[in-house]
């Protein structure tokens, strides 16, 4: 079967049954798309179906040897193994070679996290006297109750809140819905954003189920939230690396010291699998060294 015609069988495939986004499809896409370049530079007349693990391992060469660093090779390898997987369920090969390859081994970074008072000092930096800011009070609150991802924030819904049940529910990645519990606090900012600012704004069409808007009644952007983090961190004297995913990180790191169990948070973050989340346990381990280190009698003496 020509390279051509399982491309694009794949990606009807990834957007009709997968449902995923049209940026993931496109992704998945040009994964495949390298390795038919590479197929073609090598002059390797094959077809999907002739693909051997020795040939994947070439390509993971080449495209190094391209400049891609480990984690994109890795994310382009995670693509073609997709494609295989396609291919064997709609019985267009009876094996895969993806599964003799493996990937390069990447060190998981951990990520910036605020502390529980650094979260008070950027909210606490919102300028209340301005209509926008107690929309933008009430955002922080919900990022950091929920554990949000910024996308999830901005597309929350009216008709997906839940707040006499403490409950929202959020379409995340792959367009999976999940219900998040969700804190007084924010609940408290929501209802007076809703009655005090939201209220009085002439909502754009197609965006009245739209909870948090611009002062133009349209939905927010990504980098508006991602700027407005920026600005009230600099503002609250915080020197860290900060965006709206640290207000994420920062609700799973508190939610594991706390002692809450890895499968609650994992549902809680919509992580399709608990190895993502498990990179808050060594966040809490490193925590729990720090402390150990600042507080424990024979840490604390010199020479030790």
């Amino acid at each position: 079967m020509a390279w051509t015609s399982s491309i694009k069988g794949f990606t009807a495939y990834l957007k009709l049954e997968r449902s995923l986004s049209k940026n993931t499809v496109a992704a998945y896409e040009r994964d495949i798309q390298l390795l038919e370049d590479f197929l073609k530079e090598k002059e390797y007349a094959v077809t999907p179906q002739e693909i051997t693990p020795a040939l994947l391992r070439e390509f993971i060469t080449w495209i190094s040897e391209r400049g891609f660093k480990d984690r994109s090779q890795a994310r382009i390898l995670s693509g073609v193994r997709a494609f295989y997987k396609y291919l064997l369920t709609e019985d267009m090969t009876d094996k895969n070679p993806t599964l003799l390859v493996e990937g390069p081994k990447l060190s998981r970074k951990l990520p910036d996290v605020l502390s529980y008072e650094e979260i008070n000092a950027i909210i606490d930096a919102i300028d209340l006297s301005k209509p926008e800011g107690m929309r933008n009070k009430a955002m922080l609150e919900t990022l950091y109750s929920c554990g949000l991802r910024v996308s999830e924030l901005i597309n929350l819904k009216i008709s997906n809140l839940h707040l006499n049940l403490n409950y929202i529910k959020v379409t995340g990645k792959g367009n999976k819905e999940r219900l998040v519990p969700i804190g007084d606090v924010a609940v408290k900012y929501i209802q007076i954003y809703r009655q005090e600012v939201r209220s009085h704004i002439r909502v754009k069409k197609g965006c009245e189920d739209i909870l948090f808007l611009n002062r133009w009644g349209g939905k927010l952007s990504r980098i508006m939230v991602f700027l407005l983090i920026k600005q009230l961190a600099l503002q609250a004297g915080i020197k860290k690396n900060i965006s709206p995913h640290t207000f994420r990180h920062s609700f799973a790191t508190h939610l594991v010291e706390g002692g809450a169990n890895l499968r609650a948070v994992q549902e809680m973050l919509g992580h399709a699998s608990i190895t993502t989340t498990e990179i808050y346990t060594h966040l809490d381990r490193h925590y729990l060294r720090d402390t150990v280190l600042r507080f424990h009698p024979r840490y604390n003496q010199s020479g030790l």
